[in-house]
C-alpha cells in the first residue's frame, strides 16, 4: 500500500501537524477515519468482505466503506472518495451519524465519522484489489453472525455494529446522543 500523508490531530480533533501513514501508525499518532453505512431500500446494510490481500483484517466483514482521511481532506470528502474508489459509486447522499474516537488496534488511534446513505446493492462495482465480495444483511443477521463468529468482523466494524445495536462498544462518542441519526425503518 502506498504511503499517504495524513493530518495528525489531537484528541479534540484539531490538526497539529502532518505525517506519513507509516509513521502515524508506527508512533500511534491520532489521525482521522471515515466510515460509510449504505442501506438498501429493504433496510439491509451493504457490507464488504475485505480482500485477502489486506494487511489488516484480511477477509473480515467491514462497513460499506472504511477510509483514512488524507491530509487536507475532511470526513465527507474521504467518505465520498472511498465510495468511488472501493464501490464505484458516486452521487450518493451521505448523512453524518456520529463522530467518535477509538483505538482501532496497536498504534492505530483515530477520530472517525460515520455516514449513512441509501444505495442499491446491484449498482456496486467493487474494486477486487480492496474487496473480496459484498453482501447485504439486516441488523438482526449481523447480530447473529457477531454472536456466533465474532472473528468474522474487523475489530472496528464489530465495535460499530455493537454501537448500532445499542450495546457497549469501544466507540467514545464525541457528540451528544441527540446527533445519532436513525437507521431507515429499523427503530434503532
Amino acid at each position: 500500500m502506498p504511503d499517504e500523508l495524513f493530518d495528525v490531530i489531537n484528541e479534540q480533533d484539531q490538526v497539529v501537524g502532518q505525517e506519513m501513514r507509516s509513521i502515524v501508525h508506527q508512533r500511534g499518532l491520532w489521525h482521522r477515519g471515515a466510515h460509510v453505512l449504505l442501506f438498501s431500500a429493504d433496510d439491509k446494510l451493504i457490507v464488504q468482505q475485505r480482500s485477502r490481500n489486506k494487511s489488516q483484517s484480511p477477509l473480515a466483514l467491514d462497513c460499506s466503506v472504511s477510509e483514512h482521511v488524507t491530509a487536507g481532506e475532511d470526513y465527507l470528502q474521504a467518505a465520498t472518495r472511498g465510495l468511488s474508489e472501493e464501490l464505484g459509486m458516486t452521487n450518493i447522499e451521505l448523512t453524518p451519524i456520529v463522530k467518535f474516537k477509538m483505538n482501532y488496534g496497536p498504534n492505530d488511534n483515530e477520530i472517525s465519522m460515520i455516514f449513512k446513505g441509501i444505495a442499491d446493492l446491484a449498482s456496486v462495482l467493487f474494486d477486487p484489489e480492496e474487496i473480496e465480495r459484498v453482501g447485504a444483511y439486516s441488523i438482526e443477521e449481523l447480530q447473529i453472525i457477531m454472536e456466533q463468529k465474532p472473528e468474522n468482523f474487523s475489530y472496528w466494524f464489530g465495535q460499530i455494529t455493537l454501537w448500532l445495536l445499542d450495546k457497549p462498544s469501544a466507540l467514545q462518542v464525541m457528540n451528544n446522543g441527540n446527533e445519532k441519526y436513525l437507521m431507515p425503518n429499523s427503530g434503532i
